[in-house]
């Protein structure tokens, strides 16, 4: 059996999984007859898997368990071996005690197969270096011998805390200074480390270290940090970042354990770029002027910083959390693993798949490839696995789920949303709680009732299973098939139509708390002098002018309440109203003011808005530059009329002095002779020449003087 291309290799796991070849064919749009099924594929059936191999291009297999193996054996084949990938029907669906029950489980194996079919964009990524330079802070003996274990492997230096008595080290294995840290900025391979009284220990060191007396300050570069200090990291979510290694000093297995990981960090290492940004529909600022802040709030790691009008992503520091994508409200930061649309290709797919097979009452349980998964495998091992109508979806972190996700799931059919949190990631319950609830009072405000979605913190399997199986059927879901195109602001506008088409209590408008990235500008026409601040200001174009004459639109679907036009206007007439509107008009532009032209009183040419103008006039017409005669007219003029007037002025205000005229030798000998003239005459009226002598002074004289 084939699916995009891939022929798709299943197994019954020696007979532990109730598969019906046929069904599951034809679940996945196969014929009849075209899935064989093995028993003992890994083992005794190895032949068989070789057999498949040799004529495939791609395979699909149905085991993840067994991967290590399969993988060797491709590895043995003297052809060329085929691209493979593995998928989990085993503890995600065939070993579950809903199972008995074909059609369902069937159907949830076709989803699953479907979904892992799929090809996946690979994400880009940046690469880090390091030599393996390693500072270890510290400040007793554990931070010396952590050192001198990891002096074989690394370039190591250790800055201790001043204040403690360490006794020095019979074979000074590695540099050790006395110093105390008050800054530090970087990631793996470019770590800056601020050290103030900074001295190196001495040679003569007895008892205990003692260190020069001349002491300074400065900068330690390093690719790696082993911060032994104890107490306050050195960064916020010390855990997300990359080479900072920060085990508690006073547990030995914590620190053997980062010394593991230490002499290996040595190389080139590749990272993937998290997050797409898109600086141009950002709502963060606009000339300097604050709005949207949430990517910046919502940050744990501190890589994202303020840039201008805009934010910068700093990839080598970013630990792909993905909250900055789930609460960005334009679209601006999307989360980019997998890249592109690969992220709703899989959830559409797989929900699609599971109703399309005969599949009911789906709920998409959400969670990542580490804690996630595991508790999934020890469901299916040690209890009843997961209900036949729970879709079990791998994402890289659950806190990148954002509302265009939700929605989309719900518009595609799935009657619950579950996120299943880490307990590590317990700090994030809040942040995905907020968008959860705004998710479901929008689809309460359309009749779909409340608590389709939730967070899941329970650890133990038992409580989760109990909870799971007891979950009750919430139908009425939309069976849309949309294809979900484009960044966030798209999807959901194409979600939201399938669920408002659907919804058992459609309404023209929901309330939303404040806050929420939905709704209305409300603007007092009055005192709106369509001076079109907040146009320029719009990160979304909600906001548009008209080139023709002077207007204010406004498109509410395209609102995603910034604040910044409120925050930018002069007169201060802009509020905001958080809503949702399902009306026709908010996917249009409307009319907000319309006003007159301004006429240039010296062409005639209609510009700006007359109560721009008129307030403009107002505003400057006692400022010292416009107190000449005529001096606020200019305001009143269009462009081109204005540079004319400037220009006709005799005290043009940007006007420089008179160029000096350039002097030469023949101006210098003429200005001396006639000063040496003015002079004579000067010595002839006061008797102290004559003219003879003044003729006698031109001639040439002789040899002799």
């Amino acid at each position: 059996m084939k699916l995009n291309d891939k022929e798709v290799l299943v197994c019954t796991c020696e007979g532990t999984m109730a598969i019906d070849a046929n069904a599951l064919a034809k679940a996945c749009g196969a014929k009849k007859g075209a899935l064989n099924l093995a028993t003992h594929l890994c083992r005794t059936q190895i032949e068989e898997f070789q057999r498949q191999a040799k004529g495939a291009d791609s395979l699909l297999v149905a085991c993840t368990q067994e991967a290590p193996l399969f993988l060797e054996t491709l590895d043995e084949m003297a052809e060329d071996s085929p691209e493979i990938r593995f998928t989990n029907i085993r503890e995600k669906a065939g070993w579950s005690k809903d199972a008995t029950d074909k059609k369902p489980a069937t159907a949830k194996m076709a989803a699953l197969l479907a979904e892992a079919a799929l090809d996946i964009e690979d994400a880009s990524s940046v690469k880090m270096d390091s030599a393996g330079v390693t500072l270890v802070l510290g400040r007793d003996l554990t931070a010396l011998e952590a050192a001198e274990t990891l002096s074989a492997r690394l370039d190591v230096t250790v800055i201790l805390e001043p204040g403690n008595d360490v006794p020095p080290p019979r074979l000074m294995q590695v540099p050790v200074f006395q110093g105390q840290v008050t800054d530090a900025q970087g990631h793996l391979g470019d770590f800056k480390v601020s050290v103030e009284d900074f001295s190196a220990a001495v040679a003569s060191s007895k008892e205990s270290l003692t260190y020069d007396a001349n002491t300074q300050k400065g900068v330690s570069e390093a690719d790696l940090i082993l911060d032994l200090r104890g107490g306050t990291a050195l960064f916020t979510a010390p855990d997300k970042r990359d080479g900072y290694f920060n085990p508690d000093p006073g547990n030995p297995a914590l620190v053997a354990k980062a010394l593991l990981e230490l002499i290996d960090m040595v190389g080139t290492f590749e990272k993937p770029k998290y997050v797409d940004y898109d600086a141009s529909i950002c709502a963060y600022s606009r000339a300097t002027i604050t709005g949207c802040t949430r990517c910046l709030d919502s940050c744990p790691t501190g890589a994202i910083t303020p840039d201008g009008d805009k934010v910068d992503f700093n990839p080598y520091i970013c630990a792909g959390c993905g909250t900055c994508a789930s609460v960005c409200p334009t679209g601006a930061a999307r989360y980019a693993l997998p890249a592109g649309d690969t992220l709703f290709q899989r959830l559409r797919t797989i929900v699609r798949t599971y109703l399309k097979a005969g599949g009911t009452s789906p709920i998409l349980l959400v969670h990542d490839t580490g804690f996630g998964d595991d508790l999934i495998n020890v469901l299916a091992r040690a209890g009843g696995g997961l209900p036949a109508n729970v879709l079990p979806f791998a994402v890289n972190q659950v806190t990148q789920v954002g509302l265009d996700f939700l929605f989309a799931a719900a518009g595609w059919g799935a009657e619950r949303v579950l996120i299943l949190l880490a307990p590590h990631k317990a700090d994030d319950k809040a942040l995905l709680d907020g968008e959860l609830a705004l998710a479901d009072a929008v689809l309460d405000g359309l009749g779909y009732g409340t608590g389709r979605f939730a967070v899941i913190d329970d650890t133990d399997p038992d409580v989760l299973e109990k909870r799971l199986y007891g979950l009750k059927a919430l139908p009425g879901m939309p069976d849309a098939d949309f294809l979900a195109m484009g960044r966030k602001r798209s999807v959901m506008s194409l979600a939201l139509a399938e669920l408002h088409k659907a919804a058992p209590a459609p309404v023209d408008a929901i309330d939303l708390p404040a806050g929420a990235p939905f709704g209305a500008v409300i603007v007092d026409v009055e005192g709106c002098t369509v001076c079109l601040a907040c146009v320029g200001a719009c990160p979304t174009g909600a906001l548009r002018d008209n080139e023709d004459k002077p207007q204010l639109n406004f498109t509410e679907e395209a609102c995603v309440q910034c604040g910044l036009c409120r925050n930018t206007c002069p007169e201060n007439v802009i509020t905001l109203t958080p809503q949702l509107s399902f009306l026709s008009s908010a996917r249009e532009a409307q009319v907000i003011k319309e006003e007159e032209p301004f006429e240039c009183i010296r062409c005639g040419k209609a510009f700006g808005a007359k109560s721009s103008v008129e307030a403009m006039v107002e505003k400057l017409q006692d400022h010292p530059m416009f107190q000449e005669k005529g001096g606020t007219d200019r305001l009143k003029m269009c462009d081109d009329c204005r540079v004319f007037a400037l220009a006709e002025e005799d005290e043009h205000p940007m006007a420089a002095a008179a160029r000096p005229v350039t002097r030469t030798t023949e101006d210098y000998l003429r200005e001396r002779e006639e000063l040496r003239q003015s002079a004579a005459r000067d010595m002839e009226e006061k008797g102290l020449a004559t003219a003879a002598d003044s003729d006698n002074d031109n001639k040439p004289k002789g040899k002799d003087g």
